[in-house]
Formats: structure tokens, C-alpha cells, sequence
């Protein structure tokens, strides 16, 4: 049994709910399964192997609010470790990996900015130092940490400003980027359909199999059939889906009789697949063919299953609409769900085995629903999300990115998931801070060809609490605004 210990001072910020979501991976990022307990005031995370790792811990910064935050690799040992000291080290050393990355394909870096990072590296010396204290050790490590995040920051806006003169002068010879909202299960009224047109060039018109055919045989395509016509009468790039989601909320109730079927599943999903498939062909750019592959459990699939009924969707997409781009999406890219679950397969390995089948996979969609636990993925940093969107980019395919951000955390009636992001860290002015930061590093990314804000408005049922742009009065939230400038700023339009 593998075992790693770690210090905190003050032990008062070791609450149950951040213990719940620390974990350990290994070099190929995969979280291992572990049990983790608070003993004599010390973190204590159980797993049944002994190799290295890294600890990812959610820490409060100044400044910064609470981040998933990585330790270096680590290797077993008896003397705890302290926790500051190992988070500080971690950051500095992204922090140092990044720059002589991004150096090493051109980004020039203004000599205050390294100033600051060698500020950091220095401070974290200083506490390296003092191991012995732990009052003082822990001081200095916050310090580091605080000033490596303000420093990456600053180096994560100068890519960003030079990735993005780059991705400009690409010329014609470059994919349009598209910005676009998921519609939902209603159809807009006009004050909101007006203000979904000043912000978005695409649109998502959701194919949920529930709605539609909620009893077997009787398909409903009141509302995807409005939607799609609103679309195109505005010009907007049209995708569509998902045709098969693996969450359980989107699974009609009558098909949990064949639960266990695997034959009889198929055959339904690929009656329902085919039929939406030729109802909408000619009318969608682009198909979001399978959406939450890897981090569902429903109707009792194994990863094979799931595996045969994404590749279906994707064959079916391609033979009934052949030309059309066909997207499989994965849902929580950095798998921390892993870490509590015996699971075989990360995302990246769904993602390659479909891959590699040589399905007609045009593009590779990662969804990210930030601050909710579980079901959701932690806030990160500005490189850690640079990292994360450069090793999707493995595949040579362009990215879709789905996502949502809270903007409160107190209870949503409407929302099915009740994860509700922690108290304090989340505010309409926190939504809109999100936005204005990380959409313009996702939208640098020549790999990044479409950003979708996947759950547009809290007066309906949706299923993360206070994650739309619209509030639950209909009011925009101030995000709105935010992403419309995005788009006037650096999309232009459809280009």
C-alpha cells in the first residue's frame, strides 16, 4: 500500500471538503484511485501503488481565489512533506517550464517579467531554507506561490497577445473560430434572442434523447425543429447535439428496461440516431456526435460499450451526412473523477481509441464545467489550462471546447445537479472575471476552432447551478457583455 504524508500549517485549512478533492497522478497525468483522512493533523492519501506523484490540492491564494494546484513529482517517503512549500514549488516550477517553452518558439518576454519569475524562485529558496520552521517556512512558501501566480498570469497575457497577432496574420488559409451558446430545452423569447445575436456567431441546438421521444415511438421535434429554423434565418454556424450522450439524465426512462442489453440499447440508439440524423441533414454544419463518453455512469456501460455506441453515433453521422464534421466530446479532461472510481480508461484513451478506429472524428470536444464538485472540474491556472489545451492538441484535430462557470453558490431550484460550487468564491463580478481571462488564452489556441458557453440561461432547468449567462429572472449577467466584446475584439465575426 502506497502512502503519502503531508504537512500543514495552519492545520485549520485542512477542511473536509478540500480533502475530498485532493488527489495523485502520475507522470501521464492519470489520477490513481486513493483514500485520504486527516491523521494528528497531517493529510494522509492511500493508493495501491508506491511510485511517484504529484499531489493536486485545492488552495486558497490571495489574489487568486481557490485553485487546483500541483505539487512536482514526489516520491514516497517517510518524513512528511509540507504542503505550502510543495504547491509553491510546483508553481514555480511551471511557472520556469512555460517560459523557456514558449521562449523556445519565439515569445518574447519583456525583462520585468523575469524579474518577477526570478523574484519567485528566490523566495521559494527562502523557504526551502527554513524547512525546519514550520510557521516560517509556510510564510515564505505563500509568498513564492502568490508572487509565481501573479508572474504567470503576466506571462500567460504575453502569449496570449502575441499568439493572437499571429493567429490574425494567418490569412485565409486559417479555420473560422466560432463563439456560440447551447439553446437549451426552450425556445428564446425575443429580448433574449436579440442579445444571443449581439454576442455569438454559432449556435448548439441540443438533440436530447429524453426530450424527444420521452415515450418510445413518439418523437416530439417541436422545439430542435424552431431552433434550427431561427438559426439558420440568422446565419448562424448550426451544430447540433449531442446525438448520444452517456449522461443518465439524457437516456429516455423506458430504455432503462433493456439495461443490461447491451443488443437490444444498440438497437434502440441506432433507430434514434438515424432519425435524427436524416431529419436534420443538410440543415447543421456540424455534428456533436457524442458528448460525456468517458465520465458517465449510466444504464450499467462498460468503457467497451461505450466506446461501440460513440463509434455508432460517429458512423452514423458520416454515412447519412457524409461531409459534415463529426465531434466526439469528453467530459472533465483532467479526470480528476478517477481518483474516486476504479476506472480503466482517462478521456485522452477514449479520445485515441475512437481515434485510431479510424471513425470520421473531424474534431475533439473537451467540456468544462468549472467550480463543481463532483461532476465538474476545479478552477485552474491560466498555464495549467495553456498545458492542458496544448495536450488535447495531440490528435492534430481541432478543439471544441464546451463550458459554463457559476456565478453564485447558493442553492439553484432548477438545478438537476445539486454540486453546488463552495460559498464565497463565486459572484456575477467572478463569472465575468473568468470569462475576460481565460476565453481570450483558449481563443489564441490555433488548435481551438469553436468555444460554446453550454448552458445559456438559470430560469429553466439546467444542470449546473447559476452556470447560464442569463439569471433566473432573464437578466443578462455581466459575462454577456464580456463575451460580445471577446467576439468583436478578436473574432470578427465568423473569422
Amino acid at each position: 500500500m502506497g502512502l503519502m504524508r503531508f504537512q500543514v500549517y495552519p492545520r485549520d485549512r485542512l477542511t473536509d471538503d478540500l480533502i475530498e478533492q485532493a488527489y495523485l497522478s502520475g507522470i501521464d497525468r492519470v489520477a490513481w484511485p486513493v483514500r485520504n483522512s486527516i491523521e494528528n493533523g497531517e493529510l494522509f492519501l492511500q493508493r495501491s501503488v508506491t511510485e511517484s506523484a504529484a499531489l493536486h490540492f485545492p488552495w486558497s491564494v490571495e489574489g487568486h481565489g481557490r485553485l487546483m494546484l500541483a505539487t512536482g513529482t514526489l516520491v514516497e517517503r517517510e518524513l512528511p512533506y509540507m504542503l505550502p512549500l510543495e504547491l509553491a514549488r510546483g508553481a514555480v516550477n511551471l511557472l520556469r517550464t512555460q517560459l523557456f517553452e514558449w521562449q523556445s518558439i519565439g515569445l518574447a518576454v519583456a525583462a520585468p517579467l523575469r524579474a518577477k519569475i526570478d523574484e519567485a524562485t528566490k523566495q521559494l529558496a527562502a523557504a526551502v531554507v527554513e524547512q525546519n520552521n514550520s510557521p516560517v517556512c509556510a510564510a515564505l512558501s505563500e509568498t513564492s506561490l502568490r508572487t509565481a501566480l501573479d508572474a504567470g498570469n503576466r506571462l500567460a497575457a504575453c502569449y496570449i497577445e502575441q499568439a493572437m497577432v499571429v493567429r490574425r496574420r494567418g490569412g485565409g488559409e486559417r479555420q473560422p473560430v466560432f463563439l456560440g451558446g447551447d439553446l437549451g430545452g426552450a425556445l428564446l423569447d425575443k429580448p433574449t434572442a436579440r442579445q444571443f445575436l449581439a454576442t455569438f456567431n454559432a449556435v448548439n441546438v441540443p438533440l436530447c434523447w429524453r426530450d424527444i421521444e420521452a415515450r418510445e415511438g413518439a418523437c416530439d421535434w417541436t422545439i430542435p425543429d424552431a431552433q434550427i429554423q431561427w438559426a439558420r434565418k440568422n446565419r448562424l454556424a448550426v451544430s447540433a447535439g449531442p446525438l448520444l450522450s452517456f449522461d443518465a439524465r439524457a437516456w429516455p426512462d423506458w430504455l432503462t428496461l433493456w439495461e443490461g442489453d447491451f443488443d437490444s440499447l444498440r438497437d434502440f440508439t441506432a433507430q434514434f440516431l438515424r432519425s435524427v440524423v436524416e431529419r436534420y441533414r443538410g440543415q447543421v454544419d456540424f455534428w456533436q456526435a457524442a458528448a460525456r463518453i468517458n465520465a458517465a455512469d449510466s444504464l450499467a456501460l462498460d468503457d467497451e460499450e461505450k466506446l461501440r455506441l460513440a463509434a455508432l453515433a460517429l458512423e452514423i453521422a458520416g454515412e447519412l451526412d457524409p461531409g459534415k464534421p463529426a465531434i466526439a466530446s469528453f467530459d472533465q479532461p483532467w479526470a480528476e473523477y478517477m481518483s474516486r472510481q476504479n476506472l480503466d480508461f482517462p478521456p485522452l484513451h477514449f479520445a485515441d481509441a475512437l481515434i485510431r478506429s479510424g471513425l470520421p472524428v473531424s474534431g475533439v470536444g473537451v467540456e468544462i464545467n468549472l467550480g463543481y464538485h463532483p461532476g465538474g472540474t476545479q478552477n485552474r491556472t491560466l498555464l495549467e489550462f495553456s498545458r492542458l489545451l496544448d495536450l488535447w492538441n495531440i490528435f492534430g484535430l481541432p478543439l471544441w471546447i464546451s463550458l459554463c462557470v457559476p456565478s453564485a453558490a447558493e442553492e439553484d431550484p432548477l438545478a438537476r445537479r445539486k454540486n453546488a460550487p463552495p460559498p464565497g468564491e463565486w459572484t456575477p463580478a467572478a463569472q465575468q472575471a473568468w470569462v475576460a481571462r481565460y476565453l481570450p488564452l483558449m481563443l489564441a489556441k490555433p488548435s481551438v476552432q469553436g468555444i460554446y458557453w453550454n448552458q445559456l440561461g438559470d430560469s429553466v432547468p439546467h444542470d449546473f447551478p447559476h452556470g447560464g449567462l442569463f439569471d433566473v429572472r432573464g437578466k443578462a449577467k455581466s459575462a454577456l457583455r464580456t463575451l460580445a466584446l471577446l467576439r468583436q475584439a478578436m473574432l470578427k465575426g465568423k473569422s
